[in-house]
């Protein structure tokens, strides 16, 4: 009789202890990592995010912790390409199947499939539904009544993965990205994820294609999109609220300020409760500021209720208290918010802990900063800090508003709105530039709408519309970079961590230098070949060195005979100086920016920079990249316009303390003029010159002719050291203009985007003219 064996799915590992690598971030990450760990996977590596201001990501401590390879890749491609190390690194841990649980970097296809079992995600809606960054706010917005998460297998679109699970659960009525994403999304979506894990184990996992029908796809919500329109139903009000409820925040403007609002919630009672009445631009009738909260009303006559308010200062109140005199700057706190527990348990010494109370003020010392986060940490499970948010906000009352933002989610800064003018095809790549002024962090149209065109001039063809600023906008400028160095985290910031900035802008600036040598040479002429080497080149290595001096600007200390019975001691201190202003020339506009810039940043002053209006493109793509850095509001502003108007008013500007000039003898003495006259400020002044070059009979021939042509024709002739004036000893004068008039008639004039042009066109039509007056009588000689 045959012996008959029965296996159970339950009994039958069909791919036991699997080589994981997890890719992803944050404590839900953690918590995915923790729970394979725990089914006896091996986890080959973990691959994240790098460490923010020291600080490692909750899911590398846990790795690093058990030992497992950790890898901190601030990013997987480069140019739209695998980086080869990255891709080798990863191969080299040899997994079987990658599992992405909370993943912000963009992975290569190349990544995703290599393992033999492919790779997993895990998305917080039921997809094919709300596709994209910010599901679960559009869950809430659209008003669903079902909510959940999906895990699904990648593939190269955008969360279109075939199905492996989906788990779902009911939306409550009052549900906010916070409540629903605590409540179930991430408990439920770490098991979710977890058993899509075991089911590739055991080999039963679906690959369930997703259906067209139902499919939606929704954009990232922002600041700036978040604001509400009050012509709709009480409930879609209530939707959009809660659905933007802690991030981003849904705002109006009310009393000439944004303010934000939370906890909403639909009132059942048709008849209003008594309350202050509170006009609200657009509204379709006024609020009522009542005991209960704020009470609203829609297009269809139905209510709803607010219950906190948030100040575009950061600052937050019940929203009951909104008329209370004195009561606009409280903080309403919960529980976890409540961190005066833990100041007073550090600063034992002090009696009463106020809002006014300074940390270190008070004896707090070093030791006392990682007591302090750790703490805290305790305490507030998801609130995450950094020693240098301690000394961010030494007051009481500064630290409790940090915390308060962070759990909330509003620390950050908005995310940067660029009105792109976009090229395509042009050295063989697309080209993005932002056009407008950038002022305080953003790019905004100048005064009065002013634009004016720049001009490529190979072709002499409009490239595009820029602003051209104004006076007004000057004083904008320079009333942020004050405030930057004045108030804002610029000034409080140490220097090892501006130099970390630094570091960043120039990592950035070396990601797009193809593309700024691209804008570089169709805005200036400049040859290709020689933007990338030095106009680019250059600039990337001027931020790197000066990111290198941030934290090594020191003083000295001076000896002194002791004036008894005192002890004296004399020393200096290198302070920066405050709002720097940055005129620069038209020859090289990205390298002369780089040149003062780096310099003024490193020792931690603010800038307003004019480049050229006739070159004003790489300037506005170095703003935009600042940005991405991560430079605070303020610390970088760029102005295209007029040196009669823009260089005159910055020149003129009491709040201007520094300015560096490179351009014309005539226009620099005007400059130090205005200097003087205004608030006798600092100046740096490179003007004009003629450089000589003398040649005398014995030299090398050879390279007497290839000196003296790179030193006339270099960069078109449009150099600050070119030789002006060739002196050639006249016994060898015939023969020397003579090989140099052979090798000029093998320089190829032409597109700078040629390879082999070895000379672009002059810089803009006024120069060429310029020029040609000038060689005139030489033709005729």
């Amino acid at each position: 009789m045959p012996i008959c064996f029965f296996f159970f799915a339950t009994d039958l590992c069909e791919y036991p202890n699997m080589k994981i690598a997890v890719i992803g971030q944050s404590l839900f990450g953690q918590e995915v990592y923790k729970e394979l760990r725990k089914d006896g996977h091996v986890i080959v590596g973990v691959f994240t995010i790098p460490d923010k201001d020291g600080k490692a990501d909750p899911l590398a401590t846990e790795a690093e912790k058990d030992g497992v390879p950790v890898f901190k890749f601030p990013r997987w491609r480069l140019k739209g390409n695998s980086i080869p190390e990255v891709v080798k690194q990863y191969k080299a841990v040899g997994a079987e199947l990658n599992v992405l649980p909370f993943c912000s970097q963009f992975i290569p296809m190349e990544i995703i499939n290599f393992p033999r079992h492919g790779s997993i995600i895990y998305h917080p809606s039921l997809l094919p539904r709300h596709r994209g960054a910010s599901a679960i706010n559009w869950t809430l917005i659209h008003g669903d009544k079902k909510g959940g998460f999906t895990v699904f297998w990648a593939d190269d679109g955008l969360d279109t993965g075939p199905i492996l699970l989906q788990r779902e659960c009911d939306v409550e009525p009052d549900d906010t990205v916070n409540s629903i994403y605590n409540r179930f999304l991430f408990p439920e979506g770490v098991k979710g994820t977890v058993e899509a894990v075991r089911l590739i184990e055991v080999g039963k996992a679906p690959r369930i294609t997703q259906p067209q029908e139902g499919a939606t796809y929704e954009g990232i919500q922002k600041k700036e999109n978040a604001k509400i329109d009050w012509n709709q139903s009480a409930e879609a009000l209530h939707n959009w609220i809660r659905g933007n409820d802690k991030v981003p925040g849904a705002w109006a403007e009310v009393d000439g300020q944004k303010l934000t609002f939370y906890g909403s919630t639909l009132v059942d009672n048709d008849t209003p409760a008594s309350g202050q009445s509170l006009e609200i631009p657009g509204a379709c009738r006024p609020g009522l500021v009542t005991k209960q909260g704020l009470l609203l009303f829609g297009n269809d006559g139905k209510m709803l209720l607010v219950k906190n308010l948030q100040f575009e200062d950061g600052k937050m109140i019940p929203a009951a208290q909104y008329f209370r005199t004195g009561d606009s700057t409280a903080v309403e706190l919960t529980e976890e918010e409540k961190v005066f527990v833990v100041w007073k348990s550090i600063l034992s010494n002090v009696p009463e802990i106020e809002d006014s109370t300074d940390f270190f003020k008070c004896g707090a010392a070093s030791m006392d900063v990682v007591r302090l986060v750790e703490e805290v940490k305790l305490r507030a499970n998801q609130l995450q800090l950094q020693n240098e948010d301690v000394y961010m906000a030494t007051t009481f009352q500064e630290f409790v508003q940090m915390c308060v933002r962070k759990l909330r989610g509003e620390d950050g800064e908005d995310e940067l709105v660029v009105d792109y003018v976009s090229l395509k095809n042009v050295n063989n790549m697309s080209i993005r530039m932002p056009h407008q002024l950038f002022i305080n962090g953003q790019f905004t149209d100048a005064e009065g709408g002013n634009t004016y065109q720049t001009i490529n001039p190979t072709d002499g063809k409009p490239i595009c519309e820029v602003s051209l600023a104004q006076v007004a906008d000057v004083d904008c400028a320079v009333a942020a970079a004050k405030a930057a160095f004045e108030e804002g985290e610029w000034g409080k910031m140490n220097p090892r961590e501006r130099g970390r900035l630094m570091y960043r802008l120039a990592d950035l600036m070396e990601e797009h230098q193809e593309e700024l040598a691209t804008i570089e040479a169709i805005d200036s002429g400049a040859v290709y070949t020689l933007a990338l080497k030095t106009h680019v080149g250059m600039s990337i290595q001027t931020f790197r060195y000066f990111a290198g001096w941030c934290d090594k600007i020191q003083g000295s200390t001076i000896p002194i005979n002791q004036s008894r019975p005192n002890r004296n001691l004399t020393f200096t201190r290198r302070e920066p100086v405050g709002v720097c202003a940055i005129v620069i020339p038209w020859n090289y506009p990205l390298m002369m920016l780089a040149w003062k810039t780096a310099a003024c940043l490193a020792a931690g002053n603010t800038v307003v920079v004019k480049p050229a209006q006739v070159t004003p493109l790489t300037a506005l793509k170095f703003a935009e990249l600042t940005a991405k850095a991560g430079f605070p509001r303020g610390v970088v502003n760029i102005l295209p316009g007029s040196g009669s108007s823009v260089g005159q008013r910055l020149s003129d500007h009491p709040d201007v303390r520094k300015l560096g000039f490179t351009g014309s003898t005539q226009i620099g003495k005007q400059i130090m003029k205005s200097c003087a006259v205004s608030n006798v400020k600092k100046v740096s002044l490179e003007l004009g010159g003629k450089s000589p070059l003398i040649i005398f009979s014995d030299c090398d021939m050879d390279k007497a002719v290839r000196m003296g042509m790179s030193s006339v024709f270099f960069n078109k002739g449009e150099n600050c050291i070119a030789a002006g004036r060739l002196f050639v000893e006249e016994s060898i004068h015939d023969q020397f203009v003579h090989r140099v008039v052979e090798e000029v008639k093998k320089m190829k004039i032409g597109d700078p985007l040629d390879r082999s042009t070895d000379h672009g066109p002059q810089n803009h039509k006024a120069h060429l003219d310029k020029l040609s007056v000038k060689i005139t009588p030489g033709k005729e000689s």
